[in-house]
């Protein structure tokens, strides 16, 4: 993702915080076609769809086949603010989160507890596991509501930060998920750093906005969190700041791409 400006930087290692700019062009582009596609999970849908492509025998199979895997219905805007987000760390901070939360849900469009996005970092040496919590705001505070309270972004970076149990459990989650899966070998690598030092993670937490950057948004976090935060942990915030008052469009975006037939 091509950044237009880099408004601030806090902190430093083991936990930092950037504020980034999004163009208006770059987010057109994006939510065209990446984006749309991991809101709409396309390759897990082409993988059910070559599994079962022998099974839809008739024409009538087959239409209730597509019907299956390929009704869709506008994505609420947090939804799309995640997958900006996921898009960001995959192309600029080298992570891949091979999991998608949203085959796990067992009623549309529900919200699902722990890590907003579970996967892995490379850092030219090895595999870390790498977790992320996103929030999605257009409230015009600095920094958002949605940075507090107990499902807000301070409690659940320091829980992550200091809770091994927390970091635990999204490592069983991506376990239980990773028989036969092209992505085993990454994820063995991982356990074996996680195995050797617990604490050898990287978290990020993410503010997706559509306000004017404001600094305010992660200096408290960032310094809090740097607060016995043990070396061999990462923590990076990161504020990414759309085109003002473009958040309420982001479904709407996505879903004029799919049914013009754009992202697949």
């Amino acid at each position: 993702m091509q950044i237009a400006d880099t408004f601030y930087t806090l902190g430093t290692l083991p936990v930092t915080g950037i504020g980034l700019g999004v163009s208006s062009d770059v987010l057109n582009n994006v939510l065209s076609g990446t984006v749309a596609a991991l809101v709409f999970d396309d390759a897990g849908k082409d993988e059910i769809e070559a599994l079962l492509n022998g099974v839809a025998d008739t024409e009538f199979d087959k239409n209730n086949l597509e019907k299956l895997l390929h009704q869709v219905r506008e994505p609420e805007a947090w939804r799309v603010g995640e997958a900006i987000a996921e898009y960001y760390l995959t192309e600029c901070r080298n992570c891949y989160f091979p999991w998608p939360d949203g085959r796990d849900e067992r009623k549309r469009w529900s919200s699902l507890p722990g890590a907003d996005l579970v996967g892995f970092q490379n850092d030219g040496d090895t595999e870390h596991f790498a977790f992320g919590e996103v929030k999605t705001s257009t409230e015009p505070a600095y920094p958002p509501g949605t940075a507090y309270g107990q499902h807000g972004l301070k409690q659940q970076m320091e829980d992550m930060r200091d809770h091994s149990e927390i970091r635990d459990d999204l490592v069983k989650y991506l376990a239980h998920r990773v028989v036969n899966a092209s992505w085993k070998d990454r994820f063995k690598t991982a356990v074996g750093a996680y195995l050797r030092n617990d604490n050898d993670v990287r978290i990020f937490g993410l503010l997706v906005r559509d306000v004017p950057p404001d600094a305010d948004d992660l200096r408290i976090r960032v310094h809090r969190l740097g607060q016995n935060c043990l070396d061999s942990m990462v923590i990076e915030l990161l504020a990414l700041y759309l085109p003002q008052s473009r958040i309420a469009s982001l479904g709407s975006q996505v879903m004029r791409t799919r049914q013009s037939g754009g992202a697949r």
